[in-house]
């Protein structure tokens, strides 16, 4: 994948790469496809600035891999002032690739993204070594990635997985998982989706809600044990007065002795 084309392979007997005019084409029609709020090709090339970004990259690209050094690296500068997206002209990516909303994405010199990947804000395609050589992380085709996320460190992320936001990624990611937390974790395989792109956010499993609903419902049946092997009626009073109140009251009945913390 490079800035001409999402190929580089031509002595395999692969497609010529694409040129710039045609991606960048591709660039604009699939903002009208992952995004309802795009009503016309005129306003995605006006006013969205992940396309303005991605088209000043691709430019900034295509002299980085023909040798120059100084320019490239400016059209990068002047694009972040534009933009609020920083994408070093060292980074290959792929064809209908769509920065949604776009402020504050960073997109290191040897990331490497395939095609249809979509980001939002925020997100962070980084490295963890100063030495040179591959130390991005490499996206496959149809990822895509949470607003606020964190990949980090030359590591793959399979095709068609999902990041969710706020998320940091520090280990490879299987073709079509759903990844989770801090550190980033395998919470759910792959999905079938209708609709080519899996953008339903809502329905990412919380690992660490789980785990805490789980150890509360395990301390609900151990305080009813305790209750019911000292003869005692009942273990509603065995977490006495505390100064908070439940933040889910699913987990326990409501206790009318507990009162609200006192906020001076």
């Amino acid at each position: 994948m490079n800035a001409q084309g999402s190929s580089d392979t031509t002595a395999t007997g692969a497609a010529a790469p694409a040129g710039w005019w045609s991606l960048l084409r591709e660039d604009a029609r699939c903002v009208l496809t992952r995004d309802p709020a795009a009503r016309s090709l005129i306003e995605v090339w006006t006013i969205y600035p992940g396309l303005q970004a991605i088209a000043l990259h691709r430019l900034a690209h295509a002299l980085w891999t023909r040798g120059w050094r100084y320019l490239p690296r400016w059209l990068s500068f002047v694009s972040r002032a534009l933009t609020q997206i920083d994408i070093h002209p060292g980074a290959r990516i792929g064809a209908r690739f769509f920065i949604d909303h776009g402020t504050g994405v960073v997109i290191g010199e040897t990331a490497e993204i395939g095609d249809d990947v979509t980001l939002y804000h925020g997100v962070t395609l980084g490295g963890t070594s100063w030495r040179a050589g591959k130390r991005h992380p490499t996206l496959g085709h149809q990822v895509v990635v949470g607003a606020g996320a964190k990949i980090l460190g030359p590591i793959k992320v399979g095709d068609g997985a999902r990041v969710a936001a706020n998320s940091v990624v520090i280990e490879a990611v299987p073709a079509g998982a759903t990844v989770v937390g801090i550190p980033g974790r395998v919470v759910a395989p792959a999905r079938r989706t209708t609709h080519g792109f899996d953008l339903e956010h809502h329905l990412i499993p919380d690992p660490v809600g789980k785990a805490i609903a789980c150890l509360l419902d395990r301390v609900a049946q151990l305080e009813r044990s305790l209750a019911h092997s000292q003869g005692l009626a009942s273990a509603d009073n065995a977490c006495g007065v505390c100064d908070d109140q439940c933040a889910e009251p699913g987990f326990a009945t409501a206790k009318p002795h507990l009162q609200p913390a006192t906020v001076e």
